[in-house]
């Protein structure tokens, strides 16, 4: 019987799901499936309730996740895991930032978070990816462009200084970047499965129709992103894989 211990992944929750799609669990919950992490191997913290980021040491990584906040709201809780993600990123440990968690680590590091000039993006959308992801960790090998599922009105306008940016969107210049060499954004959402992605563009509904898109269009042209999900377990390998050296 293999009993060898794995280091687990600390997951920093910033929000909660839309009311209709708590009936599946928290986010938390939705990121630990998608990266095939067992329970165990997770620990989560509520940042936006008032929890308290622990000591950096014995975790294999940090996944950020998304929320309804506004990064550019400055919320003391925000603010708070900002000064951490920094210095966690500055001390070398792998990060990856989910939609809001994306923003988040870009503001740590210096960048402009904003409204987006192209309004809110929504629905499976088109990553095209840039030539330096050809060579990233995470995205090496991927289609230059495939599908994912994306939900935000803000995004990373200008990225931290040492960023890469790998991949945009027809709204979105910034849908991904790497800092460094442990440090990941992506602004749209790997974890997302076609449930959550259509149970979110009813959810913005009345937005969506007051920006004149068509919100059972964008549901109906929902599809499976299962290249975008891969990013999750891509993740977890490359940052356990950092972890033991």
């Amino acid at each position: 019987m293999n009993t060898t211990h794995k280091a687990p992944f600390l997951i920093v929750e910033t929000g909660q799901p839309a009311t209709r799609l708590r009936r599946y669990g928290r986010f938390p919950h939705w990121i630990r499936v998608a990266a095939g992490l067992e329970a165990s191997e997770a620990v989560v913290v509520n940042v936006e309730q008032g929890g308290i980021l622990p000591r950096r040491e014995g975790f294999a990584g940090v996944i950020v996740t998304g929320s309804a906040a506004m990064v550019t709201d400055r919320a003391d809780w925000s603010e708070r895991s900002a000064d951490w993600l920094r210095d966690a990123a500055h001390d070398g440990m792998s990060l990856l930032g989910i939609c809001y968690g994306h923003q988040l680590l870009a503001h740590a590091l210096g960048g402009e978070v904003a409204d987006n000039p192209a309004g809110r993006e929504s629905g499976t959308v088109r990553i095209d990816l840039h030539p330096p992801a050809q060579d990233d960790p995470l995205f090496s090998g991927l289609p230059l462009t495939f599908p994912a599922h994306a939900t935000h009105v803000q995004t990373v306008l200008r990225p931290p200084e040492e960023a890469t940016v790998l991949a945009r969107s027809e709204q979105d210049d910034c849908h991904a970047f790497r800092w460094r060499d442990r440090a990941w954004g992506v602004q749209f959402h790997p974890e997302f499965a076609t449930h959550h992605m259509r149970g979110y563009v009813a959810f913005r509904g009345e937005e969506l129709k007051k920006a004149g898109r068509c919100p059972t269009t964008i549901a109906r042209d929902v599809t499976a992103a299962p290249q975008a999900r891969k990013l999750l377990r891509r993740f977890v390998k490359h940052a356990r894989g950092l972890h033991a050296r």
